[in-house]
Parts: structure tokens; sequence; C-alpha cells
């Protein structure tokens, strides 16, 4: 098989539905090693390391993130928080079939809902992506808030 433009929009729609569904270990066979999600605090922010983001984690800070989600005692997701993402359809920015390389830009709404309690966020998903062994995996995650320069609550899942 080839891989096609359809292929990495439908991988985008996937990681959308398993976010979605709560599927928080399969979402993070999904990414490489080496990749950063990245919630800047500035709209257009450039530097993750330089200047404060809302959040930027590694292998590491997302495993640590699922397992608390997925926890019997994480007493402060009893009830668990739900989620639903809105999207556009992505756009395909970069397609290098060459090298792997590529990069789709995703428009949509996401929803967090816990008890009583739900809130909308107007995002911007960038994503980089590369083919390794014959699958797309998630190299980079910038999740650009429209409204970042907001009081937030706790953002409790993964938009």
């Amino acid at each position: 098989m080839t891989l096609t433009r359809d292929n990495i929009i439908d991988f985008i729609y996937d990681e959308a539905r398993m976010l979605d569904e709560g599927r928080f270990s399969e979402w993070l066979d999904l990414w490489i090693p080496e990749g950063h999600y990245w919630m800047p605090l500035d709209y257009k922010q450039k530097d993750p390391d330089l200047v404060t983001s809302l959040l930027y984690e590694d292998d590491f800070m997302r495993r640590l993130r699922v397992e608390r989600l997925n926890g019997e005692r994480t007493f402060s997701q009893k009830p668990k928080s739900r989620c639903h993402h809105v999207i556009q359809r992505p756009f395909v920015d970069e397609f290098d079939l060459d090298t792997g390389h590529f990069v789709t830009n995703t428009s949509m709404h996401y929803i967090e809902t816990r008890l009583d309690e739900q809130f909308l966020l107007a995002i911007t998903a960038t994503h980089e992506l590369k083919l390794v062994d014959g699958k797309l995996r998630i190299a980079n995650k910038r999740v650009e808030l429209l409204n970042s320069d907001a009081a937030f609550g706790n953002i409790q899942l993964l938009p």
C-alpha cells in the first residue's frame, strides 16, 4: 500500500477518536519516544524551551499523564473527565514520501466535561508525523489555543 494524503488525514481523525474514547494507552503507541507534546502559553509562541508553556511533555511526562488518567487511585478523576473533539478536515502542509516526513494543520473545537462543568477550547493542532517501519507515528504535536492568554482551570485530558 502506498501512503496517501487521505491516510495522513485518517490518522488525525483516528487519534482524536482514541482520545475521545479514553484509549490513552493506545494513544501513547502513536508516538515516537523522542517526540514532544506542546501547548504554548503565548499565541504564536516560537520557543518551548526559553518561554513558559502550558505544557511541554516528553515521553516520560506523556506516560505519567496517561498513568494518572488510567489510575484507580486518581481521586481528582472520580468520576473521570470526558472529552470530545470536533475537527475540521486536516490540511496536509508537508508530504514527503522520500523522507517519511509529514506535517498537518487541524482546526478544532475541544470540549471537556466532568460533573456539572464543561468548557470549550478553540484550537489549532499541528502534527509532525514520521513514517517508522511502515507506520505513521507522531514526532511532535503542537496544540495552540486561540485564547491562550485567558485564565484557565485545569485541562485534565489531551486536546
